[in-house]
């Protein structure tokens, strides 16, 4: 049907005589008051009806995502007011649609696989051989169990898809999966129609007999019993979880409370560097690049064209033309890691405020944000995940509690070692796993080291590779201080970030890299003193980078011999401890004996952060004009309490 207006269609459709899904064509006006003809629905007439008149007509299926990106692209041409009123009219018309829909899943829904008891036949039959193999002594227990285990996730899997191919895209039970919804999706579908498959037991092992039913057939008494325990393990665990997301959060606060905007530009010249490599992956690049200043021009060697200028931000428009343009291989940005500042964070190096799509503002406080944006969806991940790893099932610690180990710089259970120095790989077999053995024939004298690595692990490195130190020799995780002996605190900081976002990506929630670097930046702030040298400075002291540089400064301008120290990388709680500001470590934990310290030292808390602020019953600084009197403030305290410390000596 064609209509020449949209109160014409809305009419037809009050009248019953067109549906709210028909297609039907309709002369829709544009942005620029123009009409034109075009194909589109009656709902979604009402649906743009309710956009500001600044955005395009959107003519296409509206899914969670689309409903981001609408916003996303309202916030950046749209005034705040419109914006507002564009989430609250969207929440309207989504009640309307949730009520008028009456969308539901009947047990009836769901279709059963045909051929389903075919299929598990033939993995039953290639279970038989396994077994025989086992038997006639060819292959040990744990093979057994590892090939086993196998073939019932490769069934599930074949029978998972064979039931998704069953449901067309228009069916009721498709359209929920796909909707983006938290609990809807293939797994959910697979369990309800194909068949639940492998489960595990409340120690996070699997259990070797497989559910082959589903819950659309109904389970066998055993079945159900079987699966119960580790449910009723997930659940208890849900209870927990809560608790010790919120415990993430508190901590995460504590250690990056002090970090807030404090100047417009710090001038540093250091910054991450981007390897475009993985520029076809776009949530990555939008993750690492959107909102940030760049330290060199950023120039097409195509035509010469600068996409962006050096100190500008890398925007929506100018992200998707360094996607493109395959000349630009590397891009260097302005990173939290790399301020200079002595409180706080500079604007250019944290980059775009991400609810504004603007610079931050000073006074900002972007350790906070930072904390929130990390601690928040800490509830969504879950409390622990084992899947398969190496060559036999490993215990893989995953969730919020691999979050909590990569934060607080834990050691972790499933250690692998990592090369200390380059050389060449030799694998020698031994009874309970192998022996890999690095030798630098070119150093005087030979340098030479052995690991050991389990059966159970994957070794990652070959025999007579050349490898250079700080290489992954088998399959687990690293510790962020082994690489930070060993490679630097730049590739232990990069670790450590990596490690956190996978976790998250592979829940499927998505965090910008900076909140990641703002946590990171607090924790590696500080350096141990060595020697001494002729500074006032005492072996084993923790001072943070700008202060040890600032002592040595001083003791070099006067002829003596300045400090060393080493840079050290501390978990949240420790770096919480060992604050300037005692106000805030006392109230954070151990309050008895931070106390007791601050005062036998005679310490000053200068009140730069959040929490010392409101224990004091002062304004939190985060105004432009309190931040500059408080910093101003501070550095007066301190001089003067130098000045005074050098009139006792």
């Amino acid at each position: 049907m064609v209509f020449g207006t949209e109160i014409e269609a809305h009419l037809a459709f009050a009248l019953k005589k067109i549906a709210l899904r028909e297609i039907i064509k309709v002369n829709v006006e544009g942005k620029t008051g123009a009409r034109a003809l075009i194909e589109t629905t009656i709902g979604r007439i009402m649906f743009n009806e309710r956009l500001p008149k600044t955005l395009q007509y959107v003519n296409r299926e509206i899914k969670a995502s689309t409903i981001k990106e609408l916003i996303t692209h309202a916030m950046l041409v749209c005034t705040e007011e419109e914006v507002a009123r564009l989430i609250d009219n969207l929440k309207e018309i989504g009640f309307y649609a949730a009520t008028v829909s009456g969308i539901s899943v009947s047990t009836f829904d769901l279709k059963r696989l045909p051929n389903k008891d075919k299929l598990i036949e033939e993995a039953e039959e290639k279970i038989k051989e396994i077994e025989q193999e086992y038997q006639n002594g060819l292959i040990t227990h744990s093979e057994q169990r590892r090939l086993s285990n196998n073939v019932w996730l490769e069934a599930t899997e074949k029978m998972a898809n064979l039931t998704w191919e069953l449901f067309d895209k228009n069916d009721i039970v498709r359209i929920i999966a796909e909707s983006g919804g938290a609990r809807a999706g293939k797994d959910q579908i697979k369990q309800l129609a194909a068949m639940r498959g492998l489960i595990f037991d409340p120690l996070g092992r699997i259990v070797e007999l497989p559910i082959k039913s589903n819950f659309r057939e109904g389970l066998s008494i055993f079945e159900y019993v079987n699966s119960a325990r580790g449910s009723r393990k997930g659940l208890t665990d849900s209870a927990l979880k809560t608790a010790d997301a919120g415990y993430l959060t508190r901590r995460l606060v504590d250690v990056a409370h002090d970090l807030i905007i404090r100047q417009v530009d710090c001038e540093t010249e250091e910054g991450i560097n981007v390897d475009m490599a993985k520029r076809d992956n776009e949530s990555y690049m939008t993750m690492m690049l959107l909102g940030r200043v760049v330290i060199h021009d950023i120039t097409s060697k195509k035509n010469k064209k600068t996409i962006v200028a050096k100190g500008r931000e890398i925007d929506y428009e100018t992200l998707a033309e360094i996607i493109k343009d395959e000349t630009v291989s590397e891009v260097s940005v302005r990173s939290p890691l790399f301020c200079r500042l002595k409180y706080g964070l500079c604007a250019a190096c944290y980059g775009w405020d991400l609810s504004a799509y603007r610079r931050a503002d000073s006074g900002t406080p972007v350790g906070v944000i930072a904390a929130q944006s990390i601690g928040e969806p800490g509830t969504q991940l879950t409390m622990r995940v084992r899947h398969f790893g190496g060559v036999v099932m490993s215990d893989v610690t995953q969730g919020l509690p691999r979050v909590e180990e990569l934060f607080e710089v834990r050691r972790p259970k499933t250690l692998a070692p990592i090369a200390e120095i380059a050389g060449k790989v030799q694998v020698n077999k031994v009874d309970d796993g192998y022996i890999i053995r690095i030798r630098n024939a070119r150093a005087k004298p030979v340098e030479e080291r052995e690991y050991f690595v389990p059966l159970t692990s994957t070794i990652l490195v070959k025999e007579d590779e050349t490898v250079t130190a700080g290489t992954q020799l088998c399959e687990g995780y690293l510790d962020p201080r082994d690489i930070l002996k060993i490679s630097g605190l730049r590739a232990s900081q990069e670790y450590l970030i990596e490690q956190i976002q996978n976790v998250y990506e592979s829940q499927g929630i998505s965090i910008h890299y900076k909140h990641f670097e703002t946590i990171i930046r607090k924790m590696s702030d500080k350096v141990m003193i060595e020697t001494p040298g002729d500074t006032a400075l005492m072996p084993g002291d923790l001072i943070s980078k700008l202060r040890f540089e600032e002592e040595n400064a001083n003791v070099i301008s006067e002829g003596g011999e300045p400090a060393s120290a080493r840079e050290i990388i501390l978990g949240i709680t420790k770096a919480s401890l060992v604050t300037d500001s005692w106000l805030s470590a006392s109230s954070f934990q151990e309050t008895t004996q931070v106390l007791t310290d601050a005062a036998l030292e005679g310490r000053v808390d200068h009140l730069i952060g959040l929490k010392e602020n409101v224990i004091v019953g002062r304004l939190i600084p985060v105004r432009e004009e309190f931040i500059e009197g408080s910093v101003a403030h501070a550095e007066h305290a301190k001089q003067a309490e130098q000045k005074e410390q050098t009139q006792v000596v």
